[in-house]
């Protein structure tokens, strides 16, 4: 199943785990809708075939939602007596951290084995370098920003571009260090908005005409992206001030090639850990390596930003 805000390397991700269920020769089903699904009991039976043409395809086609019922204990008696009923004895969840905390709940209740595959573009999952779709987001978002560094360019303007992240900043400095941007803001880093003004009165007396400023959402230096325009615009009326937030189109996309590769690897390694009876696990990356992490660490803890990559940003915004 499927949960939380999908991301590229999903479908890859299930398409794994049929697979190696049928090489197993292990019956596999798929549950629509994630938890609540699992409480409408909406399942269906998967086969190799089942899953063909779908590894380059954005998204998950077995859908993903939000479930406030599974929040209660009796619907998860629900799904759990759903589960029994269909003869499924094992679950993988793609998803990030609500759907990594619903499937250590479920477990603790009921003792069901569980095995995770972390799907999230945030990369905000501790037990693993690289989240499902955190690699194709990143190169969704550099393309589009050196498109918009085209128009900055030709009309002289400073751009702030929103991108994802509301808790790290992983998306933001690194599209932000690929595609040249002038300032990188996020919420490990509080640069201040003093700070902020002094850098692009630098950037203007050296020369730059046009100007990036990539922000996080979950920044600090100001409330939103527009409060950080407005503040630009009366202290530095030189500049002509665009906002850019890019918003869901980062989600979307043909999963890259290390998506796509990093979702098969990761289907192997959950069926499988499974079937030597592991469970409360999440399947991680880790030193190009695919390693188990507790699931309750993998919730609890934080990926933490690479503060080599934040001083490399700081030489290359001189």
């Amino acid at each position: 199943m499927t949960s939380g805000g999908d991301s590229p390397g999903m479908n890859a991700a299930i398409r794994s785990v049929v697979r190696t269920c049928a090489y197993h020769n292990i019956a596999c089903a798929g549950i629509y809708r994630g938890y609540q699904g699992m409480i409408d009991g909406d399942f269906i039976d998967l086969d190799a075939r089942s899953v063909r043409g779908i590894i380059n395809k954005g998204g998950t086609f077995l859908k993903s939602a939000r479930s406030q019922d599974f929040r209660t204990k009796e619907g998860r008696e629900k799904a759990y007596n759903n589960l029994t009923k269909a003869g499924i004895d094992a679950l993988v969840t793609i998803g990030g951290d609500g759907t990594f905390t619903g499937a250590l709940i479920f477990n603790e209740e009921f003792n069901f084995p569980v095995m995770g595959i972390p799907g999230t573009i945030d990369n905000d999952i501790a037990g693993t370098s690289h989240t499902l779709g955190y690699d194709t987001a990143l190169n969704t978002v550099v393309e589009v920003i050196d498109k918009i560094r085209d128009t900055a360019h030709s009309h002289n303007r400073l751009f702030f571009v929103e991108v994802m992240g509301r808790d790290v900043g992983h998306i933001a400095l690194n599209v932000g260090v690929g595609a040249g941007a002038e300032e990188i803001l996020i919420p490990e880093e509080d640069l201040g908005l003093d700070r902020l003004l002094d850098s692009l009165r630098k950037s203007k007396k050296s020369g730059k005409s046009s100007s990036i400023v990539v922000v996080a959402e979950g920044d600090k230096t100001g409330r939103n992206v527009f409060e950080l325009k407005d503040y630009v615009d009366e202290n530095l009326p030189e500049y002509e001030v665009r906002v850019s937030v890019l918003g869901h189109m980062q989600r979307g996309g043909s999963p890259s090639c290390f998506d796509r590769v990093l979702a098969s690897r990761m289907g192997v390694k959950a069926v499988e850990s499974l079937l030597d009876g592991k469970s409360n696990l999440m399947v991680g990356l880790v030193n190009d390596k695919i390693q188990l992490t507790p699931l309750e660490k993998a919730i609890k803890g934080q990926s933490k930003i690479n503060k080599e990559l934040i001083r490399v940003s700081e030489i290359m915004t001189t």
